[in-house]
């Protein structure tokens, strides 16, 4: 261990979070008497002890792996009758060791099910801890649920999120004898970025502080531009179609010619908007002789302007912008969404049981402007969260925290910095005033979430982050309780005392979802615009050799 680290591990276990004493907490039913309107309804309340395990197990599709090595706490399963022919369910993990605050957790793609894994590390940090199943049992990729079903897709958009935080706030507050809740945190990745986001939008009074990862925000927009993604690259039989070993090929010339942009050749493409690309080194210099002999090691005409596409932010045929594409260091993720027989169920899912509500729908007949626009016409149950104007949420004194990977190839990170730009315009104001409460952060290497094909620091305890690692692991490994390394303990700081958060260290391992394999890297986050820069002697490896600029 360096002398950086050792320091910072010193400096992690100094984060005691205060907990209120309770003379008795009784984990049974009758504890959460007269606490739920007449709709809601207790399944469950289990007593789990410390260092105990609770989850749903194989049955929880979305999220079979239980959370272990959990605090002495009592676990609540809740049903909630939404409409007449539909409801959602919400867990609740309310430790015996509480220190008033209140943490809801979010979800990811179409997934169905409470996020039990991800609700895990909430107890270890004192905190009272909510999921919801958003309505529906399912894995993420699928979509069938929705179909002939508007009720459930409401859930799904919001109202299964918004009723989990406001109930499962009056459950906590009964267990706990009346005790009002201090403050009350969010963290969410993906979908649970868009449920944390249009959270704050519409019910500005839910969190103090949110902490919203690689957002899929614009719903309208984001899940059809993801079929015109796949149709780009299809059909397979087509000249223009890039495999899989293509999307390799493309990756490495990617790193070739940007990793050095930013001053250091380590294989990390860290401003992958100052790399001048060329398309050029990977063309076929005989088309016909070398895609013969073999046809993954270069590409045609056809296939360099497949790639060209995958990259372009897209517009109607008008002039009207309608999403960000893929940014430069996104190839290792690109098969998801490019590599299948028709686009992926993230977009074609959407398209066929959200919006034409029609099994029988052909992606072949797809357009992307007349589908964004049936999108904005019918604003299909209320998911997009796109009110750029968060004053209420502001005025309160509440913080936002974004984070998006720069290898993010599912959701595009450009849409966060649109994101953020429109937040800006909203309130007419320098991005120096909107710094006070929302500030943002890109990962160099990082994909969707979590993880990196290319040893960049990644974890800084975001949403699914702890969970990837192990089930029994919360915050960052070897580092828990550190508000230099855990974004959610930075947010709390900065709600509670006021602390800006300027950055955040992430780290990496030497295998990357292995902590006991040894920390490979670690690196500052700064908040956007600025930049990590390295002092040009230290080592690079280590946080302290980095500084924020620009």
């Amino acid at each position: 261990m360096t002398r950086y680290m050792v320091t910072i591990a010193v400096a992690a276990i100094l984060f005691v979070p205060p907990v209120i004493a309770f003379p008795s907490l009784s984990c049974n039913p009758w504890s959460f008497a007269g606490a739920l309107p007449s709709e809601a309804t207790i399944e469950t309340v289990t007593a789990v002890p410390e260092g105990g395990s609770f989850g749903g197990g194989a049955d929880d599709v979305a999220y079979p792996v239980n959370p272990t090595g959990l605090p002495a706490l009592c676990a609540v399963i809740v049903k909630v009758q939404s409409s007449a022919n539909s409801s959602y369910r919400f867990g609740l993990f309310l430790p015996t060791a509480w220190n008033g605050k209140f943490l809801t957790i979010g979800n990811g793609g179409f997934s169905g099910g409470i996020n039990w894994l991800d609700m895990g590390p909430g107890p270890h940090y004192g905190m009272a801890t909510v999921s919801t199943d958003m309505g529906h049992n399912s894995t993420a990729e699928i979509t069938a649920w929705a179909l002939d079903n508007p009720e459930a897709r409401t859930d799904w958009g919001w109202r299964a999120t918004h009723g989990s935080v406001i109930l499962g706030k009056q459950l906590t507050q009964a267990y706990y004898g009346g005790t009002n809740i201090t403050y009350s945190f969010y963290n969410g990745c993906s979908t649970g970025g868009r449920q944390g986001l249009r959270e704050l939008q519409e019910f500005p009074d839910s969190f103090d502080g949110a902490l919203i990862g690689a957002p899929a925000w614009w719903t309208t927009h984001l899940n059809s531009y993801l079929t015109q993604l796949g149709i780009y690259n299809l059909p397979v039989t087509d000249p223009k179609h890039i495999s899989t070993a293509h999307m390799a090929v493309i990756a490495d010339e990617v790193v070739r010619q940007c990793d050095g942009v930013d001053g250091l050749i380590d294989g990390i493409v860290s401003s992958p908007e100052l790399c001048a690309f060329s398309f050029t080194p990977l063309l076929c210099n005989d088309t016909t002789d070398t895609q013969t002999t073999n046809p993954d090691s270069c590409l045609n005409p056809a296939q360099v302007q497949t790639a060209k596409n995958v990259y372009s932010d897209v517009y109607s045929p008008n002039g009207t912008f309608l999403y960000n594409g893929l940014t430069l260091s996104s190839e290792d993720q690109w098969f998801i969404l490019l590599g299948g027989p028709q686009p992926s169920p993230f977009g074609l899912g959407y398209d066929r049981d959200f919006l034409y509500n029609n099994q029988a729908w052909n992606w072949t007949d797809f357009n992307l402007s007349r589908t964004i626009a049936l999108a904005e016409t019918t604003h299909p149950y209320g998911a997009t969260a796109a009110h750029f104007d968060i004053s209420a949420f502001k005025q309160r004194g509440a913080k936002l925290l974004l984070y998006h990977g720069l290898a993010d190839g599912l959701v595009p990170t450009r849409g966060s910095e649109y994101y953020y730009n429109e937040t800006i315009a909203a309130f007419n104001v320098s991005r120096a005033a909107v710094a006070d409460f929302f500030r943002m952060f890109l990962v160099p290497g990082m994909q969707h979430c979590w993880s990196t094909p290319v040893g960049a620091p990644w974890n800084i305890g975001g949403s699914f982050q702890a969970g990837v690692m192990g089930p029994g692991y919360w915050s960052v490994p070897g580092f828990e309780g550190s508000k230099r390394h855990d974004a959610l303990l930075a947010l709390v700081d900065w709600v509670e005392r006021g602390e800006a958060v300027e950055s955040i260290v992430a780290t990496a391992w030497r295998s990357p979802l292995n902590a006991s394999s040894g920390v490979l890297r670690q690196r500052p986050l700064c908040a956007w615009p600025a930049k990590a820069v390295w002092d040009g002697f230290g080592d690079e490896d280590e946080a302290a050799s980095w500084r924020c600029a620009g």
